[in-house]
């Protein structure tokens, strides 16, 4: 990096840690598709990637006062990646395999058993392809309560939405599934 990118580099980071919100948009106009790139590279998932970019930004703009850059800026950014992949991949990891101990001590299941099993995963590959149809907004509130468990009043912070907001997007995707049912 030449001398002139680093001094901008460092001006804009300065802005940044003063709350200075058009450098944060142009930070992120700057490094996100690289950075979803380098996720996608590592985890092979679109919707994944793009998700470790939102957390990245969401990181450094919620931690931008305390900022100490040791190596560039975009260096920080792509350790902050690596990093939240890493911690996502563990997750996936630890998940998968307390499911695999879970079936390996199963006890044998009745017919009907089985046979609910069967329907409940028919039911849920058919909700899973009624939020594939939702509207981008009602689709991620959804997915963040229902597949990362995260509570309305986190999912307002994680999108910069009021609560209230995040509630009616979940009531009218509930009530999309619902009526597609």
């Amino acid at each position: 990096m030449d001398k002139t990118e680093a001094t901008k580099q460092a001006l804009m980071v300065s802005r940044l840690k003063n709350s200075d919100s058009a450098a944060f948009d142009s930070i992120y106009r700057l490094y996100a598709p690289r950075l979803f790139g380098f996720a996608l590279n590592l985890l092979k998932d679109r919707a994944d990637a793009e998700g470790i970019v939102q957390e990245v930004f969401l990181k450094v703009w919620q931690n931008r006062e305390k900022i100490k850059l040791h190596t560039s800026f975009e260096s920080y950014l792509f350790t902050i990646t690596h990093n939240t992949v890493m911690s996502v991949l563990r997750k996936k990891l630890s998940e998968k395999k307390y499911i695999d101990y879970l079936h390996s001590i199963q006890m044998p299941v009745s017919e009907d058993a089985a046979i609910a099993e069967l329907e409940w995963k028919d039911l849920q590959q058919e909700v899973n392809a009624i939020v594939a149809n939702l509207p981008s907004r009602q689709r991620q509130v959804y997915e963040l309560s229902r597949d990362k468990g995260m509570t309305y009043a986190e999912i307002a912070e994680f999108l910069g939405l009021s609560v209230n907001t995040v509630e009616n997007h979940m009531g009218r995707a509930l009530k999309f599934i619902r009526a597609h049912l």
